[in-house]
């Protein structure tokens, strides 16, 4: 085995200490300060893009066939659209998510005055004024406004606070950890994708770990509005891993304890070879796994090829409930992804091949086509075993 053992107290304490720093697309440069400076106490170099993204790397003993992994820091959100007549705001969104979740949050404007608090609220949100007109009310961005907690009766009262069309607005996580392992808040998509890879990435530093080739640690600022990975690669990377949220829902096959291995996204399939070295990494670490494929998602790998990127991608999951709602993971999956990364940073550079942008036919990678019955090959997909170790201390329903 070569998983590393993960400091669940440090993951569970940066998760928290990054929940609570506001990051709505666009409105990223405190996250930004937040992940660096736990860099830095890790003693692990990094450089920082124009506009905020973090490019880390632990050393190799060889510098490519690179690898990286990859998870963003911006969240959901949403930004001022009009000044109403009413005193409150008309919102859009930031990034792509109901406004069924957003009517009762709380949430923080930042203005060029400074930051209010307020409530998103539908425009009909009285009983005792509407009775069954909340009822009846359509859900959408159009049927809800923002409630500023000042003073606010008309757009002179708005625009005398300071706020103004294309502020941006927070959405509070109202985060809870819970004693069976249970974690409940917003914005878990991804801001639990990146304490995994700090907590993978202390393992490692911990141990003293020299990987085969250099890896990279990268996060971005702009994946919920489909930029992601577009433009923080390095010419070495070869393969680029997702950590992400995975899609815990009727339909589909992930799950909120293990890990899940996407097989595809709406762009299409992930690299063949490299979502089979994960399957395969799990099963020789004693690391609980299922995979799945998600119709209506993409992810920073899918940014980086649109964007032109060669790079074998892969996207491993950590299972959320209610994903862009009101989200809920275990502790269990978080765990097991940053072991899966550290198994992975540490296995052996099977493509050897990759090192080089262009080559000739040797050493170019084989998929198994003989006949199941004639041979099996231990490469195929294979259906995953049953769980090899259970959630923690805790079993499968969360209780303790």
């Amino acid at each position: 085995m070569t998983r590393l053992t993960i400091d669940l107290t440090y993951l569970s304490r940066v998760l928290k200490d990054l929940l609570q720093v506001p990051s709505p697309t666009g409105f990223t440069d405190e996250i930004v300060r937040c992940v660096s400076s736990e860099l830095e106490a890790l003693g692990v170099f990094y450089e920082i893009t124009r506009r905020g993204a973090i490019r880390a790397r632990l050393d190799g003993k060889s510098p490519k066939p690179a690898r990286a992994f990859v998870s963003h820091l911006d969240t959901l959100g949403a930004q001022v659209k009009a000044l109403k007549d009413n005193g409150r705001l008309e919102l859009v969104p930031v990034g792509h998510w109901s406004a069924r979740f957003a009517e009762g949050a709380r949430t923080t404007i930042f203005s060029e005055s400074g930051a209010y608090t307020g409530t998103i609220l539908p425009t009909k949100a009285s009983g005792h004024t509407y009775n069954d007109g909340i009822d009846t009310l359509p859900v959408g961005w159009d049927y809800v406004e923002l409630r500023v907690d000042a003073y606010s009766r008309g757009k002179e009262d708005l625009k005398r606070l300071g706020i103004d069309v294309g502020d941006m607005v927070a959405i509070d996580p109202a985060p809870e950890f819970l004693e069976n392992g249970f974690i409940v808040s917003r914005h878990l998509d991804n801001k639990a994708g990146v304490a995994i890879m700090l907590a993978a990435l202390k393992a490692m530093v911990e141990e003293g770990v020299k990987p085969e080739v250099d890896i990279y640690w990268l996060f971005t600022i702009a994946e919920e509005t489909g930029h992601g990975a577009t433009s923080v690669l390095t010419p070495e990377i070869a393969s680029l891993v997702a950590i992400d949220n995975g899609t815990s829902a009727p339909g589909q096959n992930s799950e909120e304890f293990g890990v899940t291995i996407a097989m595809a996204d709406q762009t299409g399939p992930f690299d063949y070879h490299l979502t089979r070295k994960m399957a395969q990494i799990c099963r020789d670490n004693e690391i609980s796994f299922q995979k799945d494929v998600f119709r209506y998602y993409r992810s920073d790998a899918a940014a980086a090829v649109e964007a032109g990127a060669d790079v074998r991608t892969a996207l491993i999951t950590f299972g959320v409930d209610a994903s862009h709602g009101y989200e809920r993971i275990h502790m269990h999956a978080l765990r097991s992804v940053a072991e899966l990364v550290t198994a992975y940073a540490q296995s052996e550079v099977t493509i050897k091949r990759d090192a080089s942008e262009y080559s000739s036919l040797k050493g170019f990678t084989v998929q198994p086509m003989e006949d199941a019955d004639q041979k099996l090959n231990p490469e195929v997909d294979e259906p995953s075993a049953e769980p090899l170790h259970e959630p923690l201390e805790h079993d499968a329903t969360g209780k303790a």
